[in-house]
Formats: C-alpha cells, sequence, structure tokens
C-alpha cells in the first residue's frame, strides 16, 4: 500500500471495506488510468470480491468521484493555510488578505506548500488531476467549484502583486494557470528516489516567482 493511502488519510471513510476499496482504487486507477481499471481490479486490491464493491460504492465513476473530491478539498486546504500563514491546519478554506505578509512571501509559500503537497501525495494527485474527464458531468460540475477557488487563491496574490508594483503580470488567468500546472504538474512524474518534496517546493517557488517579479 502506498504511503498516501495510509488508513490515516482515510479514516473518516467507513466502514473499513469501504476504505479498502477506496485506496484500492486510487492506486488502481493512478496505475492503470480509470478507463483501463476494471471493477475486478479494484476489488482484488482491497481483498474483496467484485461484487462486494457494489454493496459500498453504486459505480466505478463514484469511486473515483469520492477520491476527486477529497483530494481537491485537501489540495485547497493546503494552499489556503499556506497563503494565510496558518501551518497549523484550522485556517479557513477561502481568499484571505495574507496576514500582513507581502504578496511574494504568501506567493513563495502557497507554491512550495501546493508542490510539496503534489509530490508528497503523487498517487492520488496524479488521480485527481488526470481523471477529471471521467467524471459525470454533475460530479464534475462539484469538483469545478473547488478548483475554482483554488485558481482563485493564486490569482488574488499575484492580483495583490500588481497593485503594490512588486509583480509584473501582463495576462492574469494566464499566468495563474502557469503557476498552479508547475506545482500539479510535478503529479504526473515524481518518485520518492528523485527529490525531497519539501526541497522541489522550495525551487519551484523560487521559479514561480521569477516568473512574475519585476
Amino acid at each position: 500500500m502506498s504511503a498516501v493511502t495510509s488508513p490515516l488519510v482515510w479514516e473518516h471513510v467507513q466502514p473499513p471495506a469501504a476504505r479498502r476499496l477506496l485506496t484500492g482504487a486510487i492506486d488502481a486507477f493512478a496505475e492503470r488510468g480509470f478507463q483501463a481499471t476494471t471493477t475486478r481490479d479494484i476489488a482484488s486490491r482491497a481483498g474483496m470480491s467484485p461484487a462486494a464493491l457494489y454493496v459500498h460504492y453504486p459505480s466505478k465513476e463514484r469511486l473515483l468521484f469520492e477520491i476527486s473530491l477529497y483530494g481537491h478539498r485537501a489540495a485547497l486546504e493546503i494552499l489556503s493555510q499556506a497563503e494565510s500563514g496558518d501551518a497549523s491546519g484550522s485556517a479557513p478554506l477561502a481568499v484571505t488578505a495574507g496576514s500582513g505578509r507581502t504578496p511574494a512571501d504568501r506567493l513563495r509559500a502557497m507554491v512550495s506548500a501546493f508542490t510539496a503537497w503534489h509530490a508528497e501525495h503523487h498517487t492520488i494527485a496524479r488521480v485527481v488531476q488526470y481523471e477529471l474527464a471521467a467524471l459525470s458531468p454533475e460530479h464534475f460540475a462539484e469538483v469545478a467549484t473547488i478548483r475554482r477557488a483554488i485558481s482563485a487563491l493564486i490569482e488574488q496574490v499575484l492580483t495583490d502583486g500588481i497593485a503594490d508594483g512588486s509583480f509584473a503580470v501582463d495576462d492574469l488567468h494566464g499566468t495563474t494557470l502557469a503557476v498552479l500546472s508547475l506545482s500539479i504538474d510535478v503529479a504526473r512524474w515524481y518518485s520518492p528516489a528523485r527529490q525531497d518534496p519539501t526541497e522541489l517546493g522550495a525551487l519551484y517557488a523560487d521559479l514561480a516567482l521569477r516568473m512574475v517579479q519585476v
């Protein structure tokens, strides 16, 4: 079992059989992709029969939705905490004023934390970021709301940097996407043997600042 799908991360999922199916689905989707993964693949990883899956989840897509929802909420929380300077885990999931820190300080903290999260949790992040097209329209719309909140946090700190003259950004929307993509793409290629998540976060934070500073 991968470190990302440890029972501690998913302890809110009950009963334990449902949790085993969910964590099995994460590893299967990350390894094979949603379309190539069968319910038998998922059940086998959970040590259960294929029929047992439907006792807890009505479909394979529902499993993907639960994974996507949890993963996006976790990523948003990490980004929100970094933006507000709160490392305690109690930061609200909203755009804040940044507690008096400079836009550069805030952007550095946000990109560092967001990148490190995608590295440390690369298995779930790969599923969350690259299997969105398999969600139903209704489920995609719910996840898209969280994705817009993530974008809004980055866009706000860039806007604040433009306002105080510390950032030079000609295309706010495009730059927001570029900054987010820098961190998100880590999930596609990351391996623990390549680089420490914290070190990678610091590197990407420096790169992001070079993109926008005057």
